[in-house]
């Protein structure tokens, strides 16, 4: 803050202060100068408006309330840059705030720290730390079920598209992913598309045009085979999904099916670890971990159970 408007507001607010007890006691006297007479305003024949001076325990509560706001002035900040004598300060307070609460939390994870993420995946109390990570930070996209959506996986299945594995679990979580199916509509033309969309439907046993699924595999084995193989059962070095099964991220239509052949599809998992830090990303990779295992509808957890159960 600059030297004028420190200045500025502790002019302003001293003036003020001033300017209230003068208009107290000004009013005060002229009250009693005057006496108690009306003012001549008569309402209903008998209500006159009558000119007498505060009780004193009245003026008594509004010079005091004076006497407080110089003596808070003088603790703690309120004109302009200074401090007050006690060098109290709202980001003090915040920062006082946080590491009290960071020292509440260190106690908690360190009970977790000597555990690995499958482990954890089997602990309940981890778990619920988990749970709770999950809810203020992925059920935007992936549901409060874990069940995903549109364009967003569904994590309460068999189905990774970087590997189920606890360790690639927390890689996705701690350092994101970008999933990347490139436009292939110019390469293959509107034709190769329908082609090729017959095909890949055809992997996962559905009935289709034979004629159209032979044309299509041709030209799957020639741009499609890098990433999703030649069983069309996916990679997860790279991200792409097994097209065999019947999970699709993004629809399972003909159309929605030519669409991600012909304009390609872009996902980002963003990256948590700097985000969330080290325990509470270990913590919400076992929950994620959880939710794709078989459970025992006795003994699993609430949210769990509820998971299993939904449509």
């Amino acid at each position: 803050m600059s030297t004028f408007w420190t200045w500025f507001i502790a002019v302003l607010t001293l003036g003020s202060i001033a300017a209230i007890v003068w208009l107290l006691i000004a009013t005060a006297r002229t009250a009693m100068a005057e006496g108690t007479g009306g003012h001549g305003h008569v309402w209903d024949g008998d209500l006159t408006e009558m000119n007498k001076p505060l009780p004193l325990w009245w003026l008594g509560l509004f010079l005091l309330t004076v006497v407080f706001g110089g003596v808070y002035l003088a603790f703690y900040p309120g004109l302009g840059i200074t401090q007050g004598t006690l060098g109290w300060t709202s980001a003090g307070e915040v920062r006082a705030d946080l590491e009290a609460t960071n020292r509440k939390l260190e106690t908690l994870f360190a009970q977790f720290r000597g555990k690995s993420v499958e482990e954890l995946s089997n602990d309940p109390k981890a778990l619920e730390f988990g749970h709770n990570v999950f809810a203020n930070n992925c059920a935007v996209c992936h549901g409060s079920d874990a069940r995903g959506a549109r364009g967003y996986p569904n994590l309460t299945d068999n189905d990774w598209l970087y590997g189920g594995s606890a360790d690639n679990v927390l890689a996705t979580i701690d350092k994101g992913r970008r999933g990347a199916m490139p436009a292939l509509g110019s390469a293959l033309g509107e034709d190769g598309v329908t082609e090729a969309a017959t095909y890949v439907m055809s992997l996962s046993g559905r009935k289709v045009d034979e004629q159209l699924a032979a044309a299509g595999k041709t030209r799957f084995m020639g741009l499609c085979i890098a990433c999703h193989g030649p069983e069309g059962k996916g990679n997860p070095i790279v991200g792409a999904p097994n097209l065999t099964d019947d999970i699709w991220l993004y629809g399972s239509s003909f159309e929605d099916i030519k669409t991600s052949i012909r304009n390609g599809r872009n996902g980002q998992m963003p990256s948590w670890g700097p985000i969330l830090g080290s325990d509470r990303t270990r913590l919400v990779a076992a929950w994620v971990l959880a939710q794709s295992k078989p459970t025992d509808p006795k003994t699993a957890p609430v949210e769990t159970r509820q998971a299993r159960t939904q449509p």
